[in-house]
């Protein structure tokens, strides 16, 4: 869900650490006692504030030697691991679509080697122990702003959400732990999907989730986590997948970009997330971000489980428009779009005839504030999907920035794909800095814009 920008570091970091000097042990340092050490012992005996620090120098030191985030820096890099994989080169050009590999691949029955210190391990996320694991490896690895301020905050709820939907495999949450103390230091997961690329169904996986444990990046397990999930989702005959990244990578199918509504100036500014502009103060931008107090679509209401048919029918409609789009069934939609508190939300308009008529749903997508004096965290509600039949859109989705101020959330995330463009700059949303990438793996099309994009990777 959601973004993977210290990730995919570790994934084209590909000088390594291999070949750099040891540094100079001094008398003194806790850390340089002789024998066999736990990899994580020590940095894990800090405490968070000092990890922090260390994390913000590291970032520092490293600025300016990521992996590329435009098509120009990506035109000069070499991916030594993306040029064994069957998806396109960055500079090809693609005029037609199919599969790069048509030949069902052979697949090997033992999972791939790992550096002998660790082992691999499939989650039960039945578990409430081994879901919490997940959480608090993603929580403190997964991704955070440059300027190490924010982090996102993923809940066991949130997680069972997006990685057990209808049809989900537990071979498929894929774990890597130190084999002496049994951390869990590696995650990548893929789910079930049934896409439509231009004319054609595609059954794929879709691949999320990647997070190597920030103190073993030199290690390039990153690499060897995709190779062992391509074997686990190729053992059952599926060859294709669908995933995304903040970075460029072969070959981007499309590239979007995140929006954003302030909801709660104040606090935004407050936590960097957004920053005042020139000639604008605070008091300023709070007026000019100030909602109506209350709604005003007839008919406005969460959805309900009698609902899913008749939501199904106007997704179903809605997504014939766009060259990618999901394909939903009943158990789909009653997955991904039934309201669960904290997690997912979708509203619906109910005519005066009973029917059905425009939808919108959003998901929750919190982040933990590092080291603030006041705030703890801060609440982002992020669109899923918007269909607007006999409502006005931009009266619809300001209904809903209404809603979910008078529910605490502070800001209302929206990529720039399907009809969302329609009311970004209408409704006071203001373009992000981060720009989100499509890939499709083992399979070719030509390149589209974001606004024919028909599915959200969370």
């Amino acid at each position: 869900m959601a973004e993977q920008k210290s990730l995919e570091k570790s994934l084209e970091n590909d000088k390594g650490a291999e070949g750099k000097k040891k540094t100079k042990k001094h008398k003194g340092e806790t850390w340089t006692k002789e024998g066999p050490r736990d990899p994580f012992e020590m940095l894990d005996s800090l405490s968070e504030e000092k990890q922090q620090e260390i994390q913000k120098a590291l970032h520092l030191f490293s600025f300016g030697h990521g992996p590329p985030k435009n098509l120009q820096e990506a035109q000069r890099h070499t991916y030594r691991f993306w040029n064994t994989q069957p998806v396109p080169k960055i500079d090809e050009k693609v005029t037609s679509h199919g599969p790069v590999e048509s030949q069902r691949p052979s697949v090997r029955e033992e999972p791939y080697s790992l550096p002998q210190e660790f082992i691999w391990d499939t989650l039960n996320l039945d578990s409430q122990e081994q879901l919490r694991e997940l959480c608090d490896l993603l929580n403190e690895n997964y991704t955070e702003e440059d300027d190490n301020t924010l982090r996102l905050h993923y809940s066991p709820q949130f997680l069972l959400w997006a990685l057990c939907p209808p049809g989900w495999q537990s071979q498929w949450h894929c774990g890597v732990r130190v084999k002496s103390s049994q951390k869990l230091v590696g995650f990548i997961s893929a789910i079930p999907a049934t896409i439509k690329v231009f004319d054609t169904e595609l059954k794929m996986v879709e691949v999320n989730f990647l997070c190597v444990h920030k103190k073993l990046r030199s290690k390039r397990v990153a690499p060897v986590l995709i190779k062992e999930i391509t074997r686990r989702v190729h053992q059952q005959g599926i060859s294709q997948a669908i995933y995304s990244t903040s970075v460029v990578i072969p070959k981007p199918i499309a590239s979007c970009r995140y929006w954003h509504r302030s909801l709660n100036p104040r606090k935004l500014i407050e936590l960097n997330f957004s920053s005042l502009t020139r000639n604008m103060t605070l008091q300023r931008a709070v007026k000019l971000n100030r909602l109506p107090e209350t709604t005003k679509t007839m008919g406005l209401r969460p959805m309900t489980i009698q609902d899913v048919p008749v939501v199904k029918a106007l997704l179903r409609e809605h997504l014939k428009a766009f060259h990618l789009s999901t394909c939903l069934t009943l158990e789909d939609v009653e997955h991904w779009l039934l309201p669960q508190d904290g997690v997912i939300d979708t509203y619906v308009v109910e005519s005066m005839a009973d029917t059905i008529t425009d939808m919108v749903s959003f998901y929750t997508l919190p982040s933990m504030a590092l080291n603030h004096p006041v705030h703890k965290g801060l609440k982002a509600a992020c669109v899923l999907y918007c269909i607007s039949k006999a409502t006005p859109l931009l009266q619809l989705m300001e209904d809903i920035l209404i809603i979910c101020k008078t529910r605490s959330f502070d800001v209302f995330s929206a990529l720039d794909v399907m009809d969302n463009k329609a009311f970004l700059e209408p409704l006071k949303f203001r373009m992000g800095d981060l720009h989100k990438q499509y890939y499709l793996y083992n399979w070719r099309c030509p390149e589209m814009a974001s606004d024919k994009l028909g599915v959200v990777l969370k």
